[in-house]
This record gives C-alpha cells, sequence and structure tokens, in this order.
C-alpha cells in the first residue's frame, strides 16, 4: 500500500523499496573477485546493477546475459557458452531480427577501469521459465558492443563473469 508522507510542508510518495531478487559476484580471468550485481525483478523485466573493478580504463565494453551459470576462469569464461537466447533470435538490437534476451547496452569505464551500471532487461525474468535468467552467467566483455554483427557482436575476449544466483 502507499502512503503519503508529509514534512515541513513538503509531501512525497513513499513507495516500497524493491527486494533484492538475485546476487552474482564477478571474477576476471585469473579467478579474482572484482565486483557485484544485484537483480530486481520488475514489471516486465529485471533491473540489473553492477560495480565492477579492475576492467579496462574509460572504454566502452559489451555486457550481455551468457547461456550458462558456469564462469570457469581458466578456459576464459567460455564455460558460459554463448548469449542467452532462447527465442533464437539474431544478435543486437540493431539487427532487424534481433535481439537475444541476453543482449543488453554496452557499460563504460571511468579513467581507473571501474564500471558502475543500472541496465534493464526487458526480456529476462528471474521467476521460474523460459526466460528466466537465475543460475546464468553475467559477462563484461573487452571491447564495445556493435549491436548487430551475427552471432556477438563483436565484444571481444571475456573479461569477467558473475554466476546468476
Amino acid at each position: 500500500m502507499k502512503h503519503l508522507i508529509c514534512t515541513l510542508g513538503l509531501c512525497a510518495l513513499a513507495l516500497p523499496a524493491l527486494a533484492q531478487d538475485g546476487t552474482a559476484s564477478f571474477i576476471n580471468t585469473e579467478g579474482t573477485a572484482t565486483g557485484t550485481a544485484t537483480l530486481t525483478a520488475a514489471p516486465g523485466g529485471v533491473l540489473i546493477r553492477i560495480e565492477v573493478e579492475a576492467l579496462p580504463a574509460s572504454q566502452w565494453l559489451g555486457f550481455h546475459i551468457h547461456e550458462t551459470g558456469t564462469c570457469d576462469h581458466e578456459t576464459g569464461h567460455e564455460s558460459a557458452g554463448g548469449h542467452f537466447n532462447p527465442a533464437g533470435a539474431d544478435h543486437g538490437v540493431l539487427a532487424e531480427n534481433g535481439p537475444h534476451a541476453g543482449d543488453m547496452p554496452n557499460i563504460r569505464t571511468d579513467a581507473d577501469g571501474f564500471a558502475r551500471a543500472e541496465v534493464f532487461n526487458p526480456w529476462v525474468t528471474l521467476a521460474e521459465g523460459e526466460s528466466s535468467i537465475r543460475g546464468r552467467a553475467l559477462m563484461i566483455h573487452a571491447g564495445a558492443d556493435d549491436y548487430h554483427s551475427q552471432p556477438t557482436g563483436g565484444a571481444g575476449d571475456r573479461l569477467a563473469c558473475a554466476v546468476i544466483e
């Protein structure tokens, strides 16, 4: 239930805080912990908040959901498989028959190689079902996604991986 709160003549609508529905811990290609993600179920999708360090400085980097919830740093995170794509769509939001459910906007790092971002993905859910991402992996790539090259957007090597719990 929503409540109207007024203090000193100023009023605001009090809304319940969004519950944190999932977490993920990023590791790099050396197996070192580099950051975290929180995932929140929302009407029509999932809000993903990340804070990750030790990335290339001052760059745009590809950010995706991958199909397998395995982050084996010894394989360069290849264990996470391809992009999550339950509908068999083409890669990228600029592709005529796209995007994959796991396609998301690039993220930007600061001059120290730190990324803090909030991304809303309308094609996935945390609830059970075909579009569920629980048990899958978040992936940060070494370069920017071009949003149309098949099958991955040309984002390059896998730098940081996190299993969604």
